[in-house]
């Protein structure tokens, strides 16, 4: 006698879930590109943290700036001082100025590079 012949198991298909990300929202590029508030508001963001990271990198270089003629006026002894001949309040704005201007330019670079990092990171979310 012939077995009968096993039907194949069921198998149960369904949709991925699709409540991480709703219908209706757009990748930021296109918010971007449509010039929408909520686009808008993605690069106010970007300008404003850029904004706020010059003025911060700005004021702490004014505030030391402004520091060494402070320094002079409040110690002026050491307006008398001398390294060789050479006295001593020169090359603290010849010697000293210099690297804090390229120290406040590699921050400022970095820093910058890192908020638009940030920024292209989120675009590309998707």
């Amino acid at each position: 006698m012939a077995e009968p012949a096993q039907k194949p198991a069921r198998v149960r298909v369904t949709a991925p879930q699709s409540s991480t990300r709703p219908a209706a929202s757009y990748p930021v590029t296109r918010e971007l590109a449509e010039h929408s508030d909520v686009g808008e508001l993605f690069l106010r963001s970007l300008i404003r943290s850029q904004f706020r990271l010059a003025a911060v990198v700005a004021s702490g270089f004014l505030v030391i700036l402004v520091g060494i003629p402070v320094l002079f006026a409040v110690f002026p002894i050491i307006n008398t001082w001398t390294i060789g001949t050479v006295p001593v309040p020169w090359l603290l704005l010849g010697l000293g100025i210099y690297p804090l201007v390229i120290a406040c330019g590699v921050l400022y670079i970095r820093s910058a590079n890192r908020n638009e990092q940030r920024f292209r990171d989120l675009v590309n979310e998707e």
